[in-house]
């Protein structure tokens, strides 16, 4: 292998790490923002494997967003009843091939759940695996183990601010 080529090699490795952990930021951030259609285009359109741990397990990413739009969507009375942040941390992702690649992530993840009048906070561990589909880094599998987890009860003075903006396709809008 040339010097040119191996630096070819080296930069193409460097490229498909950033998209690899933008495509987790945006699977993130699609969270927290509520766009479920956001979140199902982070993963493989068919045989995505995805164990959440006490979530479940889900054959598939349609699976996964109807139990994310069933949950993380309700509001009561136009205000969401769920306020979440994700916070991916400490990424290592490992190219394997010019078309697959792992990652292991910790993810901080705070909520207010206004259903239950608690703030709740866990950490877990994420272990992917990535391919490219139609030429972009798409997430085939995703398996997470529970690391910590608390909840406390939200203090009766608390104001909690209106949240992520309905997306238009929103249910209930």
């Amino acid at each position: 292998m040339t010097d040119i080529e191996e630096l070819e090699r080296r930069v193409a490795r460097l490229e498909a790490i950033e998209q690899i952990e933008r495509l987790k930021y945006r699977y993130l951030r699609a969270c927290d923002h509520k766009d479920a259609e956001a979140m199902r285009g982070c993963f493989v359109r068919d045989g995505a494997e995805i164990d959440y741990g006490p979530l479940g397990t889900f054959a598939g990413r349609d699976q996964l967003v109807d139990l994310y739009t069933h949950l993380a969507l309700r509001r009561d009375a136009g205000t969401w009843l769920y306020h979440d942040v994700h916070h991916g941390l400490h990424p290592v992702i490992d190219v394997t091939s010019e078309a697959s690649a792992t990652g292991r992530w910790t993810l901080s993840f705070m909520r207010v759940n206004l259903e239950a009048q608690a703030i709740e906070q866990a950490s877990i561990e994420y272990l992917d695996s990535y391919v490219v589909e139609d030429g972009a880094w798409k997430i085939k599998a995703s398996k997470v183990t529970p690391l910590t987890s608390f909840s406390v009860p939200l203090p009766g003075a608390a104001r909690v601010s209106p949240g992520a903006p309905l997306p238009p396709e929103a249910p209930g809008t």
